[in-house]
């Protein structure tokens, strides 16, 4: 898996190696489905503080388009990990919806309200 990290943010830079870390290890499973990703941290009010740390996570994924899935946070650590968490969650719902045999005449739905 190719994991791209973004950040004009000096602190966010910082967490390079961290995050391209995480990405790799939360999607080891999902490696083959996804084999190109990029993380993106920005902060959205600069230095003010509050909830503004937002990590933004694109992935490409073989056969089902691309995924973006994005956290915002206090903190770079817990934004990343709550958009990994979530595109984990996404990716192996489009898998399981797609995987899943259709009975005839059957439409498939993704998301159901």
């Amino acid at each position: 898996m190719q994991v791209l990290f973004r950040s004009r943010d000096r602190e966010a830079k910082e967490l390079r190696d961290l995050a391209v870390r995480r990405v790799r290890f939360v999607m080891r499973r999902l490696n083959w489905l996804v084999p190109r990703a990029t993380v993106q941290l920005s902060d959205v009010n600069g230095p003010r503080g509050d909830v503004d740390k937002r990590c933004q996570i694109h992935l490409r994924t073989d056969g089902r388009g691309t995924v973006v899935v994005t956290a915002m946070a206090r903190d770079w650590r817990t934004a990343l990990d709550s958009a990994l968490s979530r595109a984990t969650r996404l990716l192996r719902r489009l898998w399981r919806c797609c995987r899943a045999p259709r009975e005839p005449g059957r439409r498939v739905v993704a998301f159901e309200r």
